[in-house]
């Protein structure tokens, strides 16, 4: 439920004035060239603005559909995919991972281990994955090493297990994963600009990354690519964080979740797996990024608000992405917050100075 303040607030448009002038804030003191801020609620967006640049040396102005690296704001729509496949029958979150990929046939790492970061898996090293051009070269890079600890003991961000899932769906599913997540997901949703290959006419509304070092912003690379085109079909559909969409889009799959798992009708997902992706299932392992966190089904759960949480309500759940980028779903306000940013070296993206203008402006 929405505070009915908040509300009219929202509909008179009167938040726009403080989130831009927060956003103004952050750009003048060189801390992103240029930030997409927007809102959403149950039934639609409330606030969308874009203010700035999308590249270090401010020529190429912001637009409210320009496209962003959201990296890993990916893994949620993985979560949401591995959920699917368990609401039809075909896999449980608790399935050994040997049952969908036979190299790991020997291992105690379940799908629930993989979704919660607790598998243990060890990673890729940068120079195998500049090799693979499609996930089920990941395989090899997993299979048959030592875990890092015993499944279920420990949270620790693991982008291999993210990518192994990406792999799952792939196997269980039949069709590659950019195809069941366009047909499944994008398609329905009518998120016309999220995709792991922008198109050429995509690169035009592309967002430059960017870099602070010594108070000055430069262009930066974006990791996942390898040192390829981002339209480059010759590398593998990061299930980690490959995939580039705009605040609007990605405000399609927010509503879908800040709605239950459902939207325009059409359900995504079962009441219970909503509830087993966005409630916290590593008990009271320490999770997530900054304090007070617990993690869901590839999401993070706010348990005791604060800090950059503090003006959220329990059972807040989203992601980042490792460039700012950020997405939070507060189902008890009602609120869906969306920030798209791209700054490489932020100390920590979940805990950006950009991120906590954006939320103190929106919420209070």
């Amino acid at each position: 439920m929405i505070c009915p303040l908040l509300l009219l607030l929202l509909q008179a448009g009167q938040l726009d004035k403080p989130i831009e002038a927060a956003m103004k804030k952050m750009i003048d003191q060189n801390e992103v060239p240029g930030a997409v801020t927007l809102i959403a609620t149950p039934t639609g967006i409330t606030h969308l603005a874009a203010i700035g640049f999308g590249n270090a040396a401010k020529t190429q102005k912001l637009e409210k559909r320009s496209i962003f690296w959201i990296a890993s704001m990916t893994k949620p729509t993985i979560g949401v995919s591995i959920l699917m496949l368990q609401d039809e029958g075909k896999l449980s979150i608790d399935d050994a991972l040997g049952k969908h990929i036979k190299e790991f046939a020997d291992s105690p790492v379940t799908l629930r281990h993989m979704l919660t970061h607790t598998s243990g898996l060890p990673e890729a090293t940068p120079q195998q994955l500049a090799t693979a051009t499609k996930l089920a070269d990941l395989v090899a890079f997993s299979a048959n090493k030592p875990l890092l600890f015993t499944p279920g003991s420990q949270w620790r961000y693991c982008q291999s297990g993210i990518n192994l899932l990406g792999r799952v769906i792939e196997v269980v599913s039949g069709q590659s994963l950019p195809d069941f997540l366009q047909q499944r997901l994008f398609s329905p949703l009518k998120m016309k600009d999220t995709t792991f290959y922008p198109t050429d006419k995509q690169m035009k509304r592309l967002v430059t990354p960017a870099r602070l070092d010594n108070g000055k912003l430069s262009d930066a690379p974006n990791p996942v690519l390898q040192t390829k085109s981002p339209i480059d079909k010759n590398r593998y559909p990061a299930a980690n964080g490959g995939l580039y969409s705009t605040a609007p889009d990605y405000a399609r799959f927010a509503r879908m979740l800040l709605r239950g798992g459902e939207l325009d009708g059409k359900r995504y997902l079962t009441p219970k797996a909503f509830e087993q992706l966005t409630t916290n299932q590593t008990g009271d392992l320490k999770a997530g990024f900054i304090p007070g966190h617990a993690w869901g089904l590839t999401v993070g759960v706010v348990q005791v608000p604060q800090g950059q949480t503090a003006m959220s309500k329990p059972g807040t759940f989203g992601h980042g992405g490792a460039h700012g980028t950020q997405a939070w779903i507060d189902p008890k306000s009602g609120l869906a917050l969306i920030l798209m940013v791209q700054r490489a070296n932020f100390k920590n993206a979940d805990d950006s100075p950009v991120r906590a203008a954006f939320q103190q402006a929106a919420t209070n």
